[in-house]
């Protein structure tokens, strides 16, 4: 991962005559609204968020994701396999997100009509069904990468008001890249879906991470990778483009754990040569 946090490191052992019985846990990500934690522990220990059950990999890792609106804190168990437990309360840190407006769009792309809207339920209905998936791949070990360079035109959270209109906050990152350069995969894993043309985001293309973990990279002129295709970080997968809802060229880049959106800038870190 291309910017390193603190790692928290519990380690308990439970000394009883002839017995030892040990269980660890480590953390490693920022606690912050938008922010994604992954965190480690033995093989073959089940974790539980706010009482939820979360996949563990054969290799103990399982991930932590705070939303934009994240609450202030977050329950974590981790069970042992010898039966013992680990109880953390995880403080999540507040953020002030700007407001952001965006004049210009076509008054159908803010007030979309009944057409419309079918097609936009359609392409939701598609999005949710990949946000679904669980699969027990961990691909986001790889770490994370800028999918394309250029200035940070929208950020992470900002509060949206299109042509005067306040609407939803904004999931992702905007990057201003030049038409036609280059949208490669932020990390490795697997392409769940790619769409010509969806009513919002145009030319879409998501990536499966492992474990609920997914990037979608949107607005894009070509797309270069198609369904089941295996990727590793770096893989071309498009080009910048001006489709769907925009008023500019520029790449529109998401994280997404499950239904939880995440700042996809806390994973790939400051881009280099880029203020």
């Amino acid at each position: 991962m291309a910017r390193r946090w603190g790692v928290l490191s519990v380690f308990l052992a439970c000394w009883l005559p002839g017995v030892a019985a040990a269980g660890s846990l480590s953390l490693d990500g920022p606690w912050i609204q938008g922010g994604l934690v992954i965190g480690t522990t033995e093989p073959g220990a089940k974790v539980f968020i706010d009482g939820r059950s979360v996949r563990v990999s054969a290799g103990g890792v399982f991930l932590i994701g705070f939303g934009r609106d994240s609450k202030a804190a977050t329950r974590l168990r981790v069970v042992h396999p010898d039966g013992s437990s680990t109880d953390k309360s995880l403080s999540v840190a507040r953020r002030d997100y700007p407001e952001q407006r965006i004049d210009g769009l076509p008054d159908r792309q803010v007030t979309p009509s009944p057409e419309d809207l079918k097609r936009i339920k359609a392409d939701n209905a598609k999005i949710a069904g990949v946000r679904s998936r669980d699969s027990d791949r961990a691909d986001f070990t790889s770490g994370f990468a800028w999918p394309a360079q250029g200035p940070i035109s929208g950020g992470f959270g900002s509060r949206r008001i299109l042509n005067g209109r306040p609407r939803r906050p904004h999931n992702g990152v905007d990057v201003a890249a030049p038409r036609g350069s280059a949208v490669a995969a932020a990390a490795d894993g697997v392409v769940a879906l790619t769409h010509p043309d969806m009513f919002f985001t145009g030319k879409t293309v998501m990536i499966d991470h492992g474990h609920g973990l997914l990037s979608v990279y949107v607005h894009m002129d070509d797309i270069l990778v198609a369904d089941g295709q295996r990727v590793k970080k770096g893989t071309p997968i498009g080009t910048v483009g001006k489709t769907g809802r925009v008023t500019g060229p520029h790449l529109h880049w998401g994280m997404s754990l499950f239904g939880t959106h995440l700042d996809p800038a806390l994973l790939a870190g400051p881009m280099e040569g880029v203020r």
